[in-house]
This record gives C-alpha cells, sequence and structure tokens, in this order.
C-alpha cells in the first residue's frame, strides 16, 4: 500500500509536469495523442517513423530525452505506470485467500532453450536493477518473522559451461584459479598479466564473453561499447584467435545443427532449428545464434534442474523445515529456519557445486537476508 501510494503521487506530479509543457491536458497513454502533442504542438523532431505513425517508444524517448526535459518525464512516467500495473496493484490480488501467500505456475516446456518459466504472476521478472524495483522485492518476505530468506545463485554458470563445452585450456584454468574471468579473457587476448588489465580492456573482453554466448555481431557490439565497426569486428577476430577453442566450440555447435537439423544441451535434450539451412541470411543467422545459445543455456539450465532435485532430497534426508520456494534461472531461494542455516547452507553448496563432475568448477554465491529486495 505504501508503494503504491508513493508511486501514483509521483506519477501524478509527472502527468502534471507534461500537461503543462504540453499546455493542455490529454491522455498521456494514448501514443496518438501524445504523437500529436509532441512532433505538432511542441515540434519536436520525428526520430523514427512506424506503419502506423510517429513512433514514440522508449527508443524514441531516451533519444529525445538527451535535449527534451518532455521526454525525460515521459520516461519516468511510463516507468511508474508500468510497475504499478505489472506488480504493485497487481501482485496483492494473487494472494492465495487458503494460505496468505502468493503462488506462482512453473511451466517446463514453455521457454524453449528448456529453462523453467513463471507465470500467474511471474515472479522471475521481478525488477531489481532500479531503487524502485528493490523496493518491490522487499515486499517478499519469509513465511514468519523467525525465519529469513537465502538466495543462492550460481556464479557465471553460462561461461563456466561455456569453458567447459569448449574446452579451452585458458578460460578453464582461469576458472580454476578462481579468477576474474573477464580481466583474464582481456589479458589472454592482449597478452599480458592480469595485473596490467585497464577498466577498458576488461569491459570490452566482458562484453565479447556475454556476446559470444549469444552470437553478438560486430555491429551490436560496436553500439554497446561505442566504437566503430571495424574496430569491434579486430575485437571479436582478436578473441576468436587467442581462444581458438571457443570458435571451435561455435563452428562445431552449427555443423552439427545444419546436418540433423536441431542442437542438443550436453544431457541431451533437443531442439529442432530447422532455418539452420534456410536461404534467407537472417533467418539462418537466428538459427545459428540459437543454436550457440541452446548448447550452453540449455546445459546450464539442465544443471540447475538436476541441482534442484539433489537438493530437494538431501533436505527431506536431513528432516530440514526450510523449504525451496523460488527458481530464477541461476538462482534458488530458500524460506530458512534461522537454526538450520549452518546445515542448509552448507548442504546447498555441496549439492549445487557438484552436481556435474567437471574440470571447470562450478561455484554458488549465497546471501542471506529478511526479505528478498535486501538480499546482495
Amino acid at each position: 500500500h505504501g508503494l503504491s501510494s508513493k508511486f501514483m503521487s509521483e506519477s501524478e506530479q509527472l502527468k502534471e509536469k507534461i500537461w503543462e509543457i504540453s499546455g493542455k491536458e490529454f491522455n498521456i497513454n494514448s501514443t496518438k495523442q501524445l504523437a500529436t502533442i509532441l512532433f505538432e504542438d511542441l515540434r519536436l523532431p520525428v526520430v523514427k517513423k512506424t506503419k502506423t505513425g510517429r513512433s514514440t517508444d522508449s527508443g524514441v524517448l531516451e533519444v529525445l530525452a538527451k535535449d527534451y526535459d518532455i521526454a525525460r518525464y515521459l520516461m519516468r512516467y511510463r516507468s511508474l505506470e508500468k510497475l504499478l500495473s505489472t506488480y504493485v496493484l497487481s501482485l496483492p490480488n494473487s494472494v492465495s485467500s487458503k494460505t496468505g501467500k502468493v503462488h506462482t505456475s512453473f511451466n517446463q516446456t514453455v521457454a524453449i532453450t528448456g529453462r523453467l518459466s513463471s507465470s500467474h504472476p511471474n515472479l522471475q521478472n521481478i525488477p531489481i536493477k532500479t531503487e524502485e524495483g528493490r523496493d518491490i522485492r522487499r515486499a517478499f518476505i519469509p513465511s514468519n518473522s523467525s525465519r529469513f530468506l537465502m538466495s543462492v545463485d550460481y556464479s557465471q554458470i553460462e561461461l563456466r559451461v561455456m569453458a567447459y563445452l569448449s574446452q579451452d585450456k585458458g578460460f578453464i584454468q582461469a576458472f580454476k584459479n578462481d579468477e576474474d574471468i573477464h580481466a583474464r579473457t582481456a589479458a589472454i587476448v592482449h597478452g599480458c598479466s592480469l595485473e596490467s588489465v585497464s577498466k577498458e580492456q576488461r569491459y570490452a573482453a566482458k562484453a565479447v564473453n556475454f556476446g559470444i554466448l549469444y552470437g553478438q555481431s560486430a555491429f551490436s557490439l560496436s553500439e554497446q561499447l561505442g566504437i566503430e565497426r571495424k574496430e569491434a569486428q579486430y575485437i571479436i577476430d582478436d578473441y576468436f584467435k587467442k581462444l581458438p577453442k571457443v570458435k571451435e566450440f561455435i563452428d562445431s555447435t552449427i555443423e552439427f545443427t545444419q546436418k540433423n537439423g536441431l542442437v542438443k544441451t550436453e544431457f541431451g535434450r533437443f531442439r529442432w532449428l530447422p532455418d539452420i539451412t534456410n536461404r534467407v541470411f537472417h533467418l539462418r543467422q537466428f538459427a545459428e545464434r540459437a543454436a550457440v545459445n541452446t548448447r550452453v543455456q540449455g546445459t546450464a539450465a539442465d544443471i540447475m534442474k538436476m541441482a534442484m532435485i539433489c537438493v530437494h532430497k538431501k533436505m527431506i534426508q536431513h528432516g530440514l523445515r526450510s523449504k525451496m520456494v523460488l527458481q530464477v534461472h541461476d538462482e534458488l531461494v530458500f524460506d530458512m529456519v534461522s537454526d538450520e542455516e549452518g546445515t542448509l547452507v552448507k548442504l546447498v553448496t555441496e549439492e549445487m557445486e557438484n552436481v556435474v563432475n567437471w574440470e571447470v568448477p562450478l561455484k554458488v554465491d549465497i546471501a542471506i537476508a529478511n526479505n528478498w529486495g535486501d538480499i546482495e
């Protein structure tokens, strides 16, 4: 209730400011009325046109926000309205009258890479990056005042999976030594020591490390790093030259998929990708990216599911009263009885880190708090 009145009153103030600049009241949620105000009455430059007219989407507002206050106010207004409608006003309606709790549904066969998805309500997309998002997470609390929430998440599991699948020695060694993987990647690429890696070099290496997982093009890397496309292409080529096994892994994954029309995770779950041989370039390219991503993300999803089964069995064996209550991709959340903390931490760490016996170690980070928003 506190959040809804806080967000609503700021939203109202923003509405007044937007109307004031526009010189009249109008329905801010109507994109048609908004376009008329912005591009006809206020004569702001048209950034993008769509089939239905002049666009007022977030990309457009972001461009305009550099020079115009109204665009900044509109972005803020929209983000508050989204938080209100998606979470603050709707989550209380999801509370069960029987249990006084929110119960989500987990779907096994919705996400195409094999991850679980969550619906009615979706508890896997509760925001975290902004302060408002944190406020919403703080509303999630343990089942009673003598319990805590414990969050356990796999540290960089997709990069670890990629290290294992590619068998790249440098990558594997970095994880074995528990090094900063992005700094180590930069050191390998630039042929320098870990200590002499600059902030910029680490940032670029991090962008490429994650970009590789999703088949990022030189164009999108150049956008992300704010550099020329040529330079981005050079960075990617250089990365593959210094980490040849990663390139081999990508190429062999694409080759396997072309030959079989499907891709498999390390544990044998498969995804059909018939477009891998499509003559239409962008369809074929999408399928190639999906093939690599499914190998990595799909394998990580399998590991998490196997870990959940192991943890659940062990909790029963130990007769624990704590409960596993939520899975958010690489993270598990437990409703923890406080005097079980030592046992639970040890048990969960052991099961999650040893679910596969790979040369690349798996590692978990654990945090405990009395609400979900304060978990650091």
